[in-house]
């Protein structure tokens, strides 16, 4: 069976990236279609075990970085890529329009793993990506993209989440059903360390959605130290409004991330995240995460157990969750273990599973 993966766009190393290469091991694509592919050559080796693998982009390439700045035609280049008619199996990982490509003929299956909510600058109601003004006058638009959206929801023939929330997401939204198998999560890699030091630390991408801004906010009110790794749009800002007991570290590999996310005393997530690899990541180091309440973490974290949630995005309601983590003793062989549902293993055995069952129902 020849098989064929379709991303959003190849540019990070990230959480979505790490799907992806989980994905391209369990079933070596021939080939990728790509709205864009800006990806180093090293970030590159990481996602594609397949050395050999064709990666085709879309018209948007010409772009390069400044891809995003077309944000609004995503939805029709994704379904301008045409997909090779010898490919009988096309496996979407979808955060934004990935889920939209589609199929050349009818014997075609498309599954599409569902990554996220797609799109979130549409869908999203507490203006985070546009301001009130902003989004007023451009209302319009983003009413014809989330029609779009939802008729490109239709293009797979099955859809997977990662979770029960993006599972509740897909229904209210797309008004579609879907399977849930976790995303992976390289639980081997971040071994367990039961020698924490005196400091917080969180790691993610510095955008507007992660809410870094509160976290900042919040130690700029205490003396805990604070460790920042990541980079993104707001890097600088951040640098900016933080005070001298944070600091800022970028993200170079997982290696930098595992030698102070397992030694910190407690990890801290302010965003609402679909799933959220990285306090899984530091729950296999043993460490506790304090997270809002929300989201994907609602079902990674078990509170006093694995965990502490504060209940809205708030810099105070971070300080607040802090005070009772300290009155906390935890058990991080517990944690880790906690952590072992959500392997590498465990995803890409479920995955395969999933596609040679639906590879029975087709034939049938």
């Amino acid at each position: 069976m020849k098989k064929a993966i379709a991303v959003d766009w190849l540019d990070k190393y990230g959480g979505a990236e790490r799907v992806i290469s989980s994905l391209t091991k369990t079933f070596q694509f021939e080939t990728c279609y790509t709205l864009v592919n800006i990806m180093s050559n090293e970030d590159r080796k990481l996602v594609f075990s397949n050395k050999k693998i064709k990666i085709k982009n879309s018209f948007l390439q010409l772009f390069k970085s400044k891809f995003r700045y077309f944000f609004f035609f995503f939805p029709f280049f994704i379904k301008r890529i045409k997909i090779d008619k010898g490919i009988e199996l096309i496996l979407s990982s979808s955060f934004s329009v990935a889920k939209g490509i589609k199929k050349s003929c009818v014997s075609q299956i498309h599954v599409s793993y569902i990554q996220a909510r797609n799109q979130r600058y549409l869908w999203d109601k507490e203006e985070i990506y546009f301001g009130k003004k902003t989004r007023f006058l451009i209302s319009p638009i983003l009413d014809f993209l989330k029609k779009t959206d939802i008729k490109q929801a239709s293009n797979p023939d099955y859809l997977i989440a990662n979770s029960r929330f993006v599972q509740k997401w897909i229904k209210e939204t797309y008004k579609l059903d879907s399977e849930i198998i976790y995303p992976p999560v390289d639980v081997d890699s971040f071994k367990l360390q039961r020698n924490k030091e005196n400091y917080f630390v969180t790691a993610c991408r510095l955008e507007p959605y992660k809410r870094v801004d509160l976290i900042v906010k919040a130690f700029n009110k205490t003396d805990e130290n604070l460790i920042i790794i990541g980079s993104g749009s707001q890097y600088n800002y951040l640098r900016r409004i933080a005070s001298k007991n944070i600091k800022f570290i970028e993200y170079s590999n997982s290696s930098v991330i595992y030698n102070y996310v397992s030694k910190a005393k407690a990890f801290i997530h302010a965003g609402i995240e679909d799933f959220g690899i990285a306090p899984v990541e530091a729950q296999a180091c043993g460490t506790p995460v304090i997270a809002i309440k929300k989201g994907g973490l609602k079902e990674t974290v078990i509170e006093n157990k694995t965990g502490v949630f504060f209940e809205k995005q708030d810099s105070n309601a971070i300080l607040e969750a802090m005070s009772r983590f300290n009155k906390i003793e935890f058990d991080y062989e517990f944690i880790r273990n906690q952590s072992l549902k959500y392997s590498t293993t465990n995803f890409e055995l479920n995955i395969e599973k999933f596609i040679k069952s639906i590879g029975k129902n087709d034939k049938s």
